[in-house]
């Protein structure tokens, strides 16, 4: 190929084909800009132009999908990126099933996320784009107030629903709950085809880490329900993030996906040399941003685009850049590729 464009290189490095050179895109939350379409598109738009990314991972808030079953947070009280819960849809394990399959037409939270890809498609034609998703489980998570990480509690409930409450003693409610989400995802991710997303950033979070499901846990809560919503978004390109410490990317060899996003420098994790189906994508510490260590950044870049040079590969951060980045920094992150054009 003479000429190729971004859609180009996206669409062969993700199909596990070698381009004329390596992709490199960049994320992290405005969170004053992402509570209503209209600014969240502005921002991923100016923020996509200025650093020339190849491609767009969108970066909605981080409960909207929560919000479509009713939860309710207060977006003037932030810790990092997650606003203050206070309320949730299920206040005791029994009313997991209350819940019910949502029509993204019919759901003003998920029509909101559609209005914001159809703007930022308009404002970025040529420029693939795909969409943040977070798996049932994580919803359920994050709809009863639990964090969707071992380590962490959800700002601003003090006493949430345990866990052994919501998957032993109301297992059957549980699946029921899952299976009302899944089916409400994957209406959705047929909704963002139509809106011009090219296809999904499909977030486990945390919940692959072994201290907080184990494998059987994992096999019976997540695996299944991922799989209704990676279905319905076959159409795209997609790409699963499984994130934090201890976050098993081996674990999702066998998931129809076509990328692979996970943080090569936490306790637990292999590094890019990691024996995975899916292309890599990754390869520099998103920490190293909050700090502005330049020389770091530029050191990981160059030791991953090495490692990977014979292989489909997508440099990023291996997890959302912290709020605090500096342009120096995402600068530094793109010029990496720009000046290497190493063949991938």
């Amino acid at each position: 190929m003479s000429e190729w464009s971004k859609q180009d290189r996206f669409h062969a490095i993700l199909s596990g084909e070698r381009a004329d050179r390596p992709i490199v895109s960049g994320w992290r939350h405005f969170i004053d800009k992402e509570q209503n379409a209209e600014d969240l598109a502005e921002i991923t738009i100016s923020f996509t132009k200025k650093y020339d990314w190849d491609w767009v991972k969108i970066n909605p808030r981080a409960t909207y999908l929560a919000e479509a079953w009713g939860n309710k947070y207060d977006f003037k009280d932030y810790q990092t990126v997650f606003p203050r819960q206070e309320t949730t849809a299920v206040p005791a394990a029994a009313n997991l099933w209350d819940l019910d399959v949502k029509k993204a037409a019919d759901s003003a939270p998920l029509l909101e996320q559609l209005d914001a890809v159809r703007k930022i498609r308009q404002g970025l034609p040529d420029t693939p784009l795909i969409q943040t998703v977070f798996s049932p489980l994580t919803v359920l998570l994050f709809i009863v107030g639990r964090s969707a990480y071992v380590t962490k509690t959800v700002f601003g409930i003090d006493h949430p629903v345990t866990l052994e409450s919501v998957f032993t003693e109301h297992r059957a409610a549980a699946h029921h709950a899952l299976h009302a989400i899944s089916l409400t995802l994957a209406d959705y991710v047929q909704e963002l085809k139509q809106a011009g997303s090219d296809g999904l950033f499909y977030a486990v979070t945390g919940t692959a880490h072994p201290g907080l499901f184990d494998e059987a846990m994992f096999n019976e809560f997540s695996r299944p329900y991922d799989s209704i919503v990676l279905e319905a978004a076959s159409y795209g390109k997609n790409v699963l993030h499984t994130c934090g410490a201890y976050s098993q990317p081996e674990k999702f060899n066998d998931y129809r996906i076509d990328g692979i996003s996970w943080d090569t420098k936490a306790e637990g994790n292999p590094d890019l040399d990691a024996a995975l189906t899916a292309t890599k994508v990754g390869g520099v510490d998103h920490a190293l941003f909050a700090g502005n260590d330049i020389s770091q950044i530029q050191q990981q870049a160059e030791e991953a685009l090495q490692l990977m040079k014979d292989q489909p590969f997508i440099l990023a951060p291996n997890c959302a850049i912290p709020l605090n980045v500096t342009d120096e920094a995402l600068l530094q992150l793109k010029k990496s590729v720009s000046e290497k054009g190493t063949k991938v």
